[in-house]
C-alpha cells in the first residue's frame, strides 16, 4: 500500500548536507549478513526470488522518486533510472505509487493503547510500577477492567474485549474473579497480521536509525549493543534470560514517563519508538561462517570468551571483537 511520503524534519534534506555514503563493494558484506534472516523467511513462506525482485524494482523506483529528488526541480523518468539502473519504461510504468506506508489493525491499535495504560497510568499501577488485577467491573472509585478499556475506547464493550483477551490468553482470572495481565506487554500470536504489523514498523525503525548513522546524519541516533561469543550454552542462555528482565524494566519505566509527559502535551506529527531486542544462537549458523572467524573453526573450548559494547556499525576495517570489558 502507498500513500504520501512525510518527511522526517529531524534531519536536514539530503541536498543540504554531505552524504558519505560507503562504497558499493564495502556494503556487500554487511548486506549479506542482515538479509540471510529475511530471505529464511521469504523462502519458507513461499515468496519467491522474481516476486522480491518485483517488489525491490518498485521500492528502487518509489526511493527515487521521492527521497532524491533535487530541491526545485521535477523529478523526470531519465534521472530515476540513471539512479537505479532500471529502464525507463519500467521507471514510468511504476512512478507515482508514493512511499510506502503500513495501515495498523484497529484490533491491534485498541490492544496496544489499553495494555500500555495498564502498564503506566498509576490508578492501574502498584506502588513498584507493575500492573494491578483489575476487578472486571466497576465499584465505587476505584479501578477495574472496564474503566481501563472505557478509558481507552467505547467502541467496544468491556466485555467483548476481555473475552478476546482471554481467549488469546492475554489475560486470566484469579480467584477473586480479577483480570490478571499474562504478560507485562503486548505479544501478539506468531505469523499474525498484529506481528507482521510490529516485524514491519520495528525493523525498519532500527534499520533506519542505523542508515541514518552510517551515513552520518547528525543528531546520531542511539543503537548499541552488547555482545559476547565464545560462550556454553547454558552461560548465553542465563544471559538471555536476564537481559529480558533488564529489558522489560527499561520499556516499562519509558512507558510510563511517555505516558505520563502525553497527559500534557500539545501534540504533533512527530513519533518515538524505543526498542530493545535479544539474541542468541549457536554460531555460526549452517553455511554461515562469521566474518571474525575462519570458515574452520577451532574447537569451542579453546576459545575465550570475548566481549563488547558496540556501536551499531561495525569497525571500518572488519576488525575482530577486543579482549572482554572494552568498549567501543
Amino acid at each position: 500500500m502507498y500513500g504520501p511520503r512525510v518527511p522526517n524534519s529531524r534531519h536536514k534534506p539530503a541536498a543540504d548536507r554531505p552524504a558519505p555514503a560507503p562504497e558499493p563493494a564495502r556494503l556487500q558484506a554487511p548486506l549479506a549478513r542482515l538479509l540471510r534472516p529475511l530471505v529464511r523467511l521469504l523462502v519458507r513462506s513461499g515468496v519467491t526470488f522474481p516476486a522480491l525482485t518485483e517488489l525491490l524494482r518498485e521500492l528502487y523506483v518509489n526511493v527515487a522518486e521521492y527521497d532524491f529528488a533535487l530541491p526545485g526541480k521535477e523529478q523526470t523518468d531519465s534521472r530515476v533510472s540513471l539512479l537505479t539502473g532500471i529502464h525507463r519504461k519500467e521507471v514510468r510504468r511504476l512512478r507515482g505509487g508514493g512511499a510506502a506506508v503500513s495501515t495498523v489493525p484497529a484490533a491491534l491499535s485498541r490492544t496496544s493503547r489499553i495494555v500500555a495504560l495498564w502498564l503506566a497510568a498509576p490508578e492501574f499501577t502498584d506502588s513498584d510500577g507493575k500492573p494491578l488485577p483489575l476487578p472486571r467491573i466497576a465499584t465505587g472509585k476505584g479501578p477495574s477492567f472496564e474503566t481501563l478499556v472505557a478509558t481507552v475506547t467505547r467502541d467496544v464493550r468491556p466485555r467483548a474485549v476481555l473475552d478476546e483477551w482471554l481467549d488469546r490468553k492475554l489475560v486470566w482470572l484469579d480467584g477473586e474473579d480479577r483480570v490478571v495481565l499474562a504478560e507485562p506487554g503486548f505479544m501478539p500470536r506468531g505469523g499474525s497480521d498484529q506481528q507482521l504489523y510490529y516485524f514491519g514498523r520495528n525493523l525498519h525503525d532500527h534499520m533506519a536509525a542505523a542508515v541514518a548513522n552510517v551515513l552520518g546524519e547528525t543528531p546520531r541516533f542511539l543503537e548499541r549493543a552488547v555482545h559476547y561469543d565464545g560462550l556454553s550454552r547454558e552461560l548465553a542462555e542465563r544471559l538471555e534470560q536476564r537481559s529480558r528482565e533488564l529489558a522489560m524494566e527499561a520499556l516499562q519505566a519509558a512507558n510510563r514517563e511517555a505516558h505520563a509527559a502525553s497527559l500534557t502535551d500539545a501534540g504533533g506529527n512527530w513519533r518515538w519508538n524505543f526498542g530493545t531486542y535479544v539474541f542468541a544462537q549457536d554460531e555460526p549458523a549452517q553455511g554461515e561462517p562469521t566474518p571474525e572467524e575462519p570458515t574452520q573453526r577451532e574447537p569451542a573450548q579453546s576459545k575465550p570468551a570475548r566481549g563488547k559494547l558496540a556501536e551499531g556499525a561495525p569497525p571500518p576495517d572488519g576488525s575482530a571483537s577486543p579482549p572482554t570489558g572494552s568498549t567501543q
